[in-house]
């Protein structure tokens, strides 16, 4: 935790980290005071406090006792870190997940959680787009191709929607079993969306042939 003497909410989070401590929620707390060691927060590139880092979740401003509690009971779940990114993505806070993704690529795995929502924030399903725009073609994204296949028949068209346009962004050439089903699908934007989506894989398909040729 990072804490500064003049914080409003500092102690208050510095109180329930203590309690979680003596329920033996957390097994140990190391605690910073910024006016004393300032280039902390510069390594750490960290603007305010509270300031606290459970796991891989790192929460800043006033958070009761359950809500601390729920996050560490989380930590290192897969379950966490999709909740953890819809709050970060849902408050806009893109470029934190991207840079999280950067270092460990296994992460875009939690994403699978936020596209199967139909319910997801909306600012979170925009930030899951960006995202997965960011790795097309790459290998991260290509290993999520069974996942987001199983999302082509889900009961939300939205969810359906999503998951085709991510398929087609894997560049891989086996996603077309689940999407030229789609073309058939009940929803109009659905079928608009595998249509394009095949279509782009085609000139894909297309463009490494004559490339090949050459």
């Amino acid at each position: 935790m990072l804490l500064g003497t003049l914080c409003p909410h500092c102690a208050a989070v510095l109180n329930s980290l203590s309690e979680l401590i003596k329920q033996g929620v957390i097994s140990q707390l190391e605690v910073v005071n910024l006016e004393q060691r300032p280039e902390i927060a510069q390594k750490l590139g960290v603007r305010s406090v509270p300031w606290v880092k459970i796991g891989q979740y790192e929460l800043t401003g006033l958070h009761s006792l359950a809500e601390l509690q729920a996050w560490a009971e989380l930590a290192g779940s897969e379950q966490g870190m999709t909740r953890y990114f819809e709050q970060r993505l849902g408050e806009g806070e893109v470029k934190q997940v991207l840079e999280m993704i950067g270092k460990d690529p296994d992460l875009l795995h939690a994403l699978i959680g936020l596209v199967r929502d139909a319910d997801a924030k909306i600012n979170a399903r925009l930030g899951v787009g960006v995202i997965m725009e960011e790795y097309e073609g790459k290998a991260a994204l290509q290993v999520l191709v069974a996942e987001l296949g199983e999302l082509t028949v889900h009961a939300d068209a939205r969810v359906r929607s999503d998951a085709c346009h991510y398929l087609s962004l894997t560049h891989d050439a086996s996603v077309g079993q689940y999407i030229e089903p789609l073309l058939d699908d009940d929803d109009a934007e659905v079928r608009e969306v595998a249509e394009e989506s095949l279509a782009e894989l085609a000139s894909r398909a297309h463009k490494g042939g004559l490339d090949d040729a050459t």
